[in-house]
């Protein structure tokens, strides 16, 4: 695929981040992406390589990258849309917030800098929207056969237009006023703008999907409602119960968990809640407890409003330093450390630190104690507890599990013993004509895992209503 010899003839190249000092003034997207000419050249460097493991491995919806990086290679941009377009409902987002695990799965990866496949892909996506190549695909025939689908998140969206275009009538539930689920309202602007989101819901209304925003299931319309207009049901809830640290102050003032705050500023920013309503970081010392992308994503927001200082502590020992360009760990994704724009931006990263308490009311003191990585078990280091002066605490921990809403008690489904919604092989809870999808299922992971459990329980799906 692409150049014979192009991997040794061309370099890796991505587009980078907007300037720092001007990124953090705004909310607009700080990645930037190159030029569709230079793509080109970047989509040469796919080898021939026989088995494709970012296709086969790396890739959880199965995307057949080297056909479409020969086609990117070659200038054939619709054709390399029609491929893309075939295994991925939404490359718009993967392009943007994926972590690439086809990247790390490239044979190129074993010795040298994997093909740029994540900016390939959103390139492709985006000169299919400039040139009206994104159509709406409403299907040739109905079916007769309704479904809801509950929760508007990846997962919700990708089995509501795959269930619409197999024919069967279709409406979305959310409980926000705006659909998209945390793509909207978890992640924030600049990395994700939601224009994005917007022009793809524009679509999938335009293909025959209805949309009940401002709706919760189980308290504004009931459980037995909703499966009695429906012949079929697909709860794709999210994970959104967080991890509580089990420390004294957990619920004093000044602390918050990171969905709340990140949705928080999501709603002021497009005027959904007043300035008295918005969880502010401006001009106060911040503490994120949370080392992953989410803490990430609360670093950005805090320097973007304006915080004095922001520390972000993480429990676990810091992970390994890697500035080579090839994968250590080839082909599985690698456990090293990852700096992204948002720490770029000002954070004081801390690693190893466990949260013994937190209390005061106008300021909260926190009360650390360092920990130590022996023999696989984190144990307490004696003598190294100290106190930090702050204004202001984020919460992101991750999250345990679905939440335990009265829609889950009343249609009576079964949970696993991570108190995630059980299913069968075939994505069917216990109850009939119940079944799940995403992070309800799986927990908290990847947007890309919860577009391909979308699209799979969305053939389970009509193979039960036909």
């Amino acid at each position: 695929m692409g150049e014979l010899l192009g991997f040794l003839k061309y370099q890796r190249q991505l587009g980078g981040y907007r300037d720092m000092n001007e990124r953090v003034q705004d909310y607009h997207e700080v990645m930037k992406n190159l030029e569709y000419g230079r793509l080109s050249q970047q989509a040469a460097r796919c080898m021939d390589c026989g088995t494709p493991f970012c296709h086969a491995l790396g890739c959880p919806l199965g995307n057949i990258i080297p056909e479409f990086n020969d086609m990117v290679y070659r200038g054939l941009w619709r054709e390399a849309y029609d491929r893309l377009e075939l295994t991925n409902n939404f490359p718009e987002l993967t392009g943007r917030i994926c972590p690439a695990t086809c990247e790390s799965s490239c044979t190129l990866s074993i010795n040298d800098a994997p093909v740029t496949i994540r900016a390939i892909e959103l390139a492709i996506i985006e000169m299919a929207f400039e040139n009206g190549w994104v159509l709406p695909q409403p299907p040739r025939h109905e079916s007769g056969k309704k479904v809801a689908v509950v929760g508007s998140g990846p997962s919700g969206l990708a089995a509501a237009q795959q269930l619409r275009r197999m024919g069967h009538k279709v409406t979305v539930y959310e409980q926000a006023s705006k659909p998209g689920g945390l793509l909207r309202y978890g992640i924030p602007e600049f990395k994700l703008e939601k224009r994005i989101i917007d022009r793809r819901l524009e679509i999938l209304q335009k293909e025959g999907i209805e949309f009940e925003t401002g709706v919760t299931v189980g308290v504004d319309i009931s459980a037995r409602y909703l499966k009695r207009k429906h012949d079929a049901v697909v709860l794709a809830l999210g994970s959104r119960e967080p991890r509580r640290l089990p420390v004294p102050g957990i619920d004093n003032e000044g602390i918050y968990f990171a969905l709340d705050y990140l949705t928080s500023v999501t709603k002021h920013l497009h005027g959904e809640i007043s300035d008295r309503e918005l969880i502010s970081a401006r001009g106060k010392k911040v503490l994120v407890i949370g080392g992953g992308d989410t803490g990430a994503d609360c670093v950005g927001t805090a320097n973007r409003q304006g915080a004095e200082k922001v520390y972000q502590f993480e429990i676990m020992p810091k992970p390994r330093e890697w500035h080579e360009s090839w994968n250590p760990q080839w082909p599985d994704y690698p456990r090293i450390l990852r700096t992204s724009s948002s720490h770029e931006e000002g954070s004081d990263r801390r690693w190893s630190i466990k949260t013994k308490q937190l209390y005061g009311m106008a300021g909260v003191n926190v009360e650390k104690g360092i920990f130590c990585d022996l023999d696989d078990q984190l144990k307490e280091v004696p003598g190294t507890e100290f106190t930090l002066e702050l204004d202001m605490v984020l919460i992101a921990a991750g999250f345990v599990h679905v939440e335990h809403s009265r829609l889950i008690k009343d249609f009576a489904i079964g949970l696993d013993k991570r108190g995630n919604i059980a299913v069968d092989d075939g994505l069917a809870t216990n109850t009939e004509g119940i079944f799940a999808a995403g992070d309800a299922v799986q927990g908290a992971s990847l947007v890309v895992k919860a577009i391909d459990m979308g699209r799979r329980v969305s053939d389970v799906v009509d193979r039960y209503l036909r």
